[in-house]
């Protein structure tokens, strides 16, 4: 039979007020830490990194190139690893919540997602004000910014939706995200540009999905070259069909994982 419920709004909205009230629960400053974060790491990848270490981007003479290099690349995938990590385990920290309230599965994915979303776009917003008194020149490739960060949120929604799923039936499948999350990190051209790497890699890494989405912030922040529409429509299609196999996936699963939560 098939289970149809409502996606509940408003309890998302609460669910992701909660999360950033939570999260700074107890400390004087409260929520003055969403922004005292994003600076923090700011300042690590563009001062610490590309001034204090002394980190340069080959082909670029500028002070701070490798550090707009590293942060273009690790903010995004901060929101992407974190929506990930966080959701794959989500049906059963939430289980609570499930048994007492009829609510969409699937949509609960929607407030770690929305969460990381705003700590993502405040993040943005300051390095936007560095790029500014920085004097950097952003071509119009940045108009795509937000169609990549829709495709790179929908992607970790996909694999989100899916993780959650098997990990109420496969409980060290948190762990296994974990890894595989610190190794696609490091498979993935965010701290170091992709000319480094042997012959071999780099015909391997153009199949890494993760490396479509980062090159794209690359080329918009740093390299001011036109992205391929070939790599996006290509990423679009996975994205999308993901998303239709995690959700087809879940509802085949749906009764049982109800029963086991």
């Amino acid at each position: 039979m098939t289970l149809k419920i409502p996606v509940n709004a408003a309890l998302i909205w609460q669910l992701t007020k909660r999360d950033f009230s939570e999260r700074f629960a107890g400390s004087v400053l409260g929520s003055t830490w969403a922004m005292i974060w994003p600076l923090v790491s700011l300042f690590i990848y563009i001062v610490i990194f590309g001034r204090i270490m002394g980190g340069r981007l080959p082909g670029n003479s500028a002070l701070y190139a490798y550090g707009v290099y590293a942060a273009s690349g690790l903010i995004p995938w901060v929101a992407f690893s974190t929506t990930v990590a966080r959701s794959s385990s989500l049906f059963v920290d939430k289980r609570n919540i499930i048994s007492k309230i009829n609510i969409s599965l699937p949509s609960l994915l929607l407030y770690v997602n929305l969460s990381e979303t705003i700590t993502f776009l405040i993040s943005m917003v300051l390095f936007f004000i560095f790029l500014f008194f920085g004097k950097s020149h952003i071509g119009r490739e940045v108009l795509l910014l937000p169609y990549i960060y829709y495709l790179q949120q929908l992607f970790a929604f996909g694999i989100g939706l899916l993780a959650a799923t098997l990990n109420v039936f496969i409980r060290d499948l948190k762990e296994v995200v974990g890894i595989v999350l610190q190794l696609w990190f490091w498979f993935t051209p965010i701290v170091y540009v992709q000319d480094i790497l042997p012959e071999i890699v780099k015909k391997v890494i153009v199949f890494n999905p993760a490396n479509v989405l980062i090159e794209s912030y690359h080329r918009i922040f740093i390299f001011q070259k036109a992205i391929s529409i070939e790599s996006l429509i290509v990423m679009t299609l996975l994205t999308h069909g993901l998303v239709f196999f995690s959700y087809f996936t879940f509802r085949r699963l749906q009764k049982d994982l109800r029963d086991f939560l």
